[in-house]
């Protein structure tokens, strides 16, 4: 892995966060980013860029670069594309991608 941005706005922007050691090629690595939340709604997301180059997509990008609507990958048994949480006005955490 090369890089883990953090995106605190729904994927409008992303800025990059601390790895945290040790960084080895087929394991998941822990990652840092400090963040103050104003108790306004936010979504929060996270996305990785390998060793390629090669950046973790959207469940939307995904299906248009396989050709297929969203809905494939909620019927697969794997997705490993960006997933988004909404953190609501009452503090609590919803999954952003249904």
């Amino acid at each position: 892995m090369r890089k883990v941005e953090v995106s605190t706005d729904g994927g409008r922007t992303y800025k990059e966060a601390e790895l945290q050691q040790p960084v080895l090629r087929y394991a998941h690595t822990r990652f840092r980013y400090p963040w103050q939340w104003t108790g306004e709604e936010a979504v929060l997301q996270s996305r990785c860029t390998d060793e390629r180059g090669e950046v973790q997509p959207t469940i939307h990008e995904a299906a248009k670069n396989l050709g297929v609507t969203p809905r494939y990958f909620y019927d697969a048994d794997h997705f490993n594309g960006i997933q988004p949480w909404k953190v609501t006005r009452d503090g609590s955490v919803q999954n952003a991608i249904l």
